[in-house]
């Protein structure tokens, strides 16, 4: 008798949980459902995937030092990726959990999403697509949550990756145009704020405009939590000095790469040694002091 009533108990229970777990339903138990769901089980499992993408992709990456080096570690190519074609397992796997949030709980109820962590989801599959290099469905992920998600907390990290994509696609100057007027009418947190303008700097690379992304660098240098990124934009910073003849400053800027010491990765330390000896001037400095070091 015991055990008949604890079944029935189990399916009136469960009957309960699904019925009020609905995707159409806007309650108070649903929307928490689908939220934690989404963001404790399927978006951190997608996240995962994505940092580890992108770890294989910065292991197989390698510098040209003779060059100024891009703001980003990732190697393009001109080969055509076709629609459920991937390059990286780990890129598909991210990409196919923000699918899996998407379809499965999104809770788009009278032309309004309900899940708060659906915009987040987009985010991890414009992520997603670029790293895997398919620049144009990367794009439209990004664009979808500033279309349909106007007021989302992650608006702002979607317009800078926007703009990412379209430095990749060579529209330098859109990218400019667009990351100019996001740090004139936002107040970006830190990170964000690095990231912006990190990427600013890379469009001002691109066409060649030195002095305006050396600006930007110090800013990004100055807000980036990431002591990896900082090494590498203090290091940039440097090389880009050294174009515009600003041999000084230019090695103020290595200084501060050997002052992060082991915080940063040993290869910009080390390259910020080489390139203050290169500086070196053998008719006005102390050669004993340049030998020792």
């Amino acid at each position: 008798m015991k055990i008949l009533f604890k079944s029935i108990a189990i399916l009136f229970v469960t009957a309960i949980l699904s019925t009020s777990c609905s995707c159409k339903k806007d309650t108070f138990i649903s929307k928490n459902y689908h939220a934690i769901t989404t963001e404790f089980n399927i978006l951190y499992n997608g996240y995962n995937a994505l940092e580890d993408g992108k770890e294989a992709l910065n292991k197989s990456y390698a510098d040209n030092y003779w060059e100024v080096l891009p703001i980003e570690r990732m190697q393009t190519t001109d080969e055509v990726i076709l629609p459920g074609q991937s390059k990286n397992q780990n890129f598909e796997k991210a990409e196919e959990k923000a699918v899996k949030a998407i379809q499965k709980h999104s809770m788009n109820i009278e032309g309004r999403e309900k899940n708060p962590q659906i915009d987040e989801a987009y985010l991890l599959l414009g992520k997603a697509r670029y790293f895997d290099q398919r620049l144009v469905p990367s794009l439209e992920a990004f664009n979808f949550i500033l279309f349909k998600y106007p007021e989302s907390d992650k608006i702002n990290q979607a317009k800078i990756w926007r703009e990412k994509v379209n430095i990749r696609l060579e529209n330098d100057e859109l990218a400019i145009a667009n990351l100019k007027r996001l740090l004139y009418q936002e107040e970006l947190k830190p990170q964000d704020l690095a990231d912006a303008t990190s990427m600013l700097a890379q469009a001002y690379i691109n066409i060649k405009s030195l002095d305006s992304a050396v600006t930007q660098l110090e800013i990004a240098s100055a807000k980036t939590k990431n002591n990896d990124e900082r090494g590498r934009y203090r290091f940039i910073q440097g090389q880009l000095y050294n174009q515009l003849s600003y041999k000084d400053s230019a090695n103020l800027a290595f200084d501060k790469v050997i002052e992060l010491n082991r915080k940063t990765p040993r290869i910009y330390l080390i390259s910020a040694y080489i390139e203050k000896a290169k500086n070196f001037n053998f008719e006005k400095e102390n050669k004993l002091e340049f030998l020792e070091l």
